[in-house]
């Protein structure tokens, strides 16, 4: 029996190896018979090899991922390699093959190919509403909010979004937490949620916005909850079940 074939598209070349590493370790019979570090280079693989299965960067240079996978669409099986967890989501509610993000995790990788070997006997998916949800997704928006005004007693302090470790709502004020200190802003979580770049900050509970680069790891109790733990601060955060999704990788 032939074995299975794949082309890996991933554009940082650490990355890249890691990938070929992994799936070597968690589908060794499966051959990877080109990489691609840009959208153009995965096009011409595509075309050349016709590959079963292609592992898929969202963002490169050249081409996208989102035009590479249409040329692949309803040919090759596409497993989704992301750093954005909403364009993971969204790929794994509209019924892709799979996802991965990053960071590459072999436990989570494995999953993805289990479920790639389950569809090789069928045609590959018609990824077209998929591409159209991810097109809307990534498309350019309004301009995030790049800094904030915050009272600290009598002073004004200027804040930048990089700075804040999370946000969470106060009565009719939002609390803005920072390594060094917090303070408080006249304006609602909801409000301030349509103000930030939804790839940087997430929300994690009702009352609680954090910012992505500021978690320092994830932790599980034994009744299943889990916890954030921040970079810079000493307290933890809850994360609620609706939005427990955001760290299945972790």
């Amino acid at each position: 029996m032939r074995a299975p074939t794949a082309i890996i598209a991933e554009d940082e070349p650490v990355l890249r190896a890691q990938l070929r590493g992994l799936l070597g370790a968690v589908w060794p019979e499966l051959q990877i018979v080109a990489t691609a570090e840009d959208g153009l280079q995965a096009a011409r693989a595509l075309q050349e090899r016709a590959p079963d299965v292609l592992f898929l960067d969202i963002q490169m240079p050249g081409l996208s991922g989102l035009e590479v996978a249409r040329q692949a669409s309803g040919r090759h099986h596409v497993v989704f390699v992301t750093a954005y967890n909403q364009y993971a989501v969204a790929a794994f509610e509209e019924g892709a093959v799979d996802y991965v993000v990053k960071p590459l995790n072999a436990e989570r990788l494995a999953t993805a190919c289990a479920r790639v070997k389950s569809r090789l006997s069928a045609a590959p998916a018609n990824l077209e509403n998929l591409l159209r949800v991810l097109a809307k997704m990534s498309a350019p928006r309004q301009s995030y909010l790049r800094w904030i005004n915050a009272s600290m007693g009598a002073d004004v302090k200027l804040i930048t979004v990089d700075e804040v470790r999370y946000f969470q709502a106060d009565t009719k004020y939002t609390r803005v937490v920072t390594a060094q200190g917090e303070c408080l802003i006249r304006k609602s979580l909801k409000d301030l949620l349509d103000e930030l770049d939804p790839a940087l900050f997430w929300q994690i509970h009702r009352s609680t916005v954090v910012n992505v680069g500021a978690i320092a790891g994830v932790a599980r109790d034994f009744a299943g909850h889990l916890t954030v733990k921040l970079k810079g601060r000493k307290e933890t955060l809850a994360v609620s079940q609706p939005f427990a999704h955001l760290f299945r990788q972790m």
